[in-house]
């Protein structure tokens, strides 16, 4: 265990199920890289650097270049490096992932993913894909709550039951 780790165990039944969440829609999305550069993108928001080392390392394995890698924190501003269905991806990464300012839909910042983000996405994705999409960014969402709450350090084995 890692300093300054906290002890709770990830309950067995909990990995399970979120490793189960995860696989089903990395494979209903149908792109292993693109599913990764969606990890990756949260776990960059989420400050999680267990789950930053563990997709960087899956997206390497599955091909992805290092120079995108390296850009991915600035994918706006990397011209052309990714592409219009990834930039789309990426910025409902974001949306989903950084819900900000309070609970009213109707006003600005309510809390809620904007419509324009949500709609460049549905252009790029299948109603089923973008499921999947929606689904993947939630997963690597709650493993990086759990994680960061846990200060699960990089490589760390230790952490469920």
């Amino acid at each position: 265990m890692s300093p300054g780790a906290r002890e709770f165990q990830v309950p067995k039944d909990v990995y399970l199920s979120l490793v189960g969440l995860g696989a089903a829609a990395k494979r209903g999305l149908g792109d292993p890289v693109l599913a990764e550069l969606v990890m990756i993108r949260a776990s960059q928001l989420n400050h999680c650097a267990f789950c930053l080392d563990m997709h960087l390392g899956a997206a390497r394995k599955a091909g992805e270049a290092e120079e995108r890698l390296g850009l991915l924190s600035a994918w706006e501003e990397a011209g052309d490096l990714f592409t219009r269905q990834e930039r789309a991806a990426l910025a409902l990464t974001e949306a989903v992932t950084v819900l900000t300012g309070g609970t009213s839909r109707t006003k600005s910042g309510g809390g809620f993913v904007p419509d324009a983000v949500y709609d460049k996405a549905a252009e790029h994705f299948t109603e089923t894909q973008l499921a999947h999409l929606i689904a993947a960014i939630t997963v690597i969402n709650s493993w990086n709550r759990l994680m960061v709450t846990r200060r699960t350090a990089p490589g760390e084995t230790e952490w469920h039951s």
